[in-house]
């Protein structure tokens, strides 16, 4: 995709991940949107970014992505760009799990992994189409192509939105849509919690390497451990999955 020049809404963007990429965005002479639910976080991401655009939305719920892309495409009609990136993670045991008090969460986890990513990209993706250049980039994770067992709702939904994106990019092969799919690996930010991630890759040199993919052209882009899991056979995913649940499993016994 052109790395210049865009306008550019990162769901997710206050923190971690998407404030790293808005960041680099930013610095590549693009105009960049961010959402997220909590307006403190917006203020400070806009502290850390200046130029950074923020509007508070829940995506949680089908009114607030509508009329977040209504906002969106009222206020910033060369919107070209949509990095689908805000995640949930939780990390419990299907047999502890209180189903009946904590479904929710649990849904919450769902609906934004899962529902808001398919939901804007369909929003997006008709005038998308109708442009000269633009694109919609899914971040997935390495744990769509080896479930992390002790977050499977996580892990679920990362695979389905992997499945969609392939999906999506046959859709808009046709059309001057690019479709990027990036797996992340574990990177040290606080999803699912302060201090789950501190022994995953360095933010920023993992954010160099997804931006060194987009440069290259590149339709999937994983990191580190995550690049060698978008090819593995079956045998190695098993293997794979069964290594890092024997490893974690105690983190919710």
């Amino acid at each position: 995709m052109k790395l210049t020049g865009n306008t550019i809404l990162i769901t997710g963007g206050s923190a971690g991940i998407g404030l790293a990429f808005a960041e680099r965005f930013i610095k590549g002479g693009n105009t960049v949107i961010v959402c997220g639910r909590r307006e403190q976080m917006l203020q400070q991401a806009k502290e850390k970014l200046p130029e950074l655009i923020t509007h508070a939305c829940d995506l949680g719920t089908e009114e607030e992505r509508v009329a977040l892309f209504e906002w969106v495409t009222a206020n910033y009609p060369d919107v070209n760009v949509l990095v689908n990136n805000a995640g949930i993670q939780q990390r419990f045991d299907v047999l502890k799990a209180d189903s009946k008090k904590d479904w929710p969460s649990f849904n919450k986890e769902m609906t934004t992994n899962l529902e808001a990513p398919i939901h804007l990209s369909m929003l997006f993706a008709p005038s998308f189409a109708a442009k000269e250049a633009a694109a919609i980039l899914n971040v997935t994770s390495g744990l769509a192509f080896t479930p992390f067992a002790i977050a499977p709702i996580y892990s679920a939904t990362k695979a389905a939105l992997h499945s969609f994106t392939m999906s999506l990019r046959h859709q808009l092969s046709e059309t001057a849509v690019e479709v990027i799919e990036i797996a992340p690996p574990a990177v040290n930010t606080d999803l699912g919690g302060s201090g789950l991630h501190v022994h995953g890759e360095p933010l920023d040199a993992f954010a160099d390497g997804i931006f060194k993919g987009l440069e290259e052209g590149a339709q999937e882009i994983g990191y580190g451990t995550s690049a060698e899991r978008l090819r593995m056979s079956r045998d190695d995913i098993d293997a794979y999955t069964e290594k890092m649940y024997q490893a974690t499993k105690r983190m919710v016994d």
